[in-house]
């Protein structure tokens, strides 16, 4: 499903007002946020490893392009893949949903009310909220209040999959940056120092859009961030000793 979910607009009481709550950015920022934090991550690693190995300048920024390259192939067709099938779930799930009211609409009514009931409303008020609710839009009151799929949280898989790829490249393209401007004799002190500092801006950008503390989001990016680079150092130093 790549379009927007045949769940209609809810009218106000108070007529065009609308509220711009953080939750609807939930889909786009996690796509964004894992595709740049991939993005630097894994070419900076890749970089160092092979810096570590004792490789030559030209190597060392040809791998840092490639692993660019298919890194945000990688990503795209990843988030593609994985939300299409959260939203094939959705559309199964609303076409289950359309055929119970076409075939048994009184039980679907029961189960709707029943929902309300359990959320502090009397049966009395639940049957009322129902007959009105339904009267308006069956289908989409029962995706919101019994499937909880609405169209500001539904799986847009084509806006991931472009997330991903768009931001992993933009990632990626800061330690390759740093790795065509350093000598090769620093390229792995300055590549861990400048994608550690990336890292720690992205996740202080990811807590601000989000709405969230930064501390947390920065020290978790940071930390998983110097053991992978840590690691791949340790592997290429290894391999070119070995070689």
């Amino acid at each position: 499903m790549t379009g927007t979910l045949p769940l209609g607009p809810w009218p106000s009481a108070r007529g065009d007002h609308r509220e711009a709550h953080l939750v609807s950015r939930t889909g786009w920022l996690r796509a964004a946020v894992l595709g740049a934090n991939d993005g630097i991550v894994s070419t900076a690693s890749l970089i160092i490893g092979v810096a570590a190995s004792g490789a030559t300048h030209q190597p060392i920024l040809v791998s840092g392009i490639a692993g660019l390259v298919a890194g945000a192939m990688s990503m795209a067709a990843g988030e593609y893949v994985s939300v299409s099938s959260q939203a094939d779930t959705e559309q199964a799930d609303l076409a289950r949903e359309k055929r119970e009211l076409a075939t048994d609409p009184a039980a679907e009514r029961d189960e709707l009310a029943g929902i309300y009931e359990r959320r502090g409303l009397d049966s009395g008020t639940a049957r009322i909220v129902v007959s009105q609710m339904t009267a308006f839009d069956a289908l989409a009151t029962h995706a919101r209040d019994e499937l909880h799929i609405t169209d500001m949280t539904a799986a847009r898989p084509v806006t991931a999959a472009l997330a991903s790829a768009a931001t992993f490249t933009a990632g990626a393209s800061l330690p390759l940056l740093v790795a065509a401007l350093a000598t090769t004799t620093r390229i792995v002190a300055l590549e861990a120092l400048g994608s550690l500092l990336f890292l720690a801006a992205l996740g202080w950008l990811g807590a601000f859009a989000g709405g969230a503390a930064p501390a947390r989001p920065v020290a978790r990016v940071i930390f998983w961030g110097a053991l992978a680079m840590a690691i791949t150092a340790g592997i290429g130093r290894l391999v070119g000793t070995a070689v």
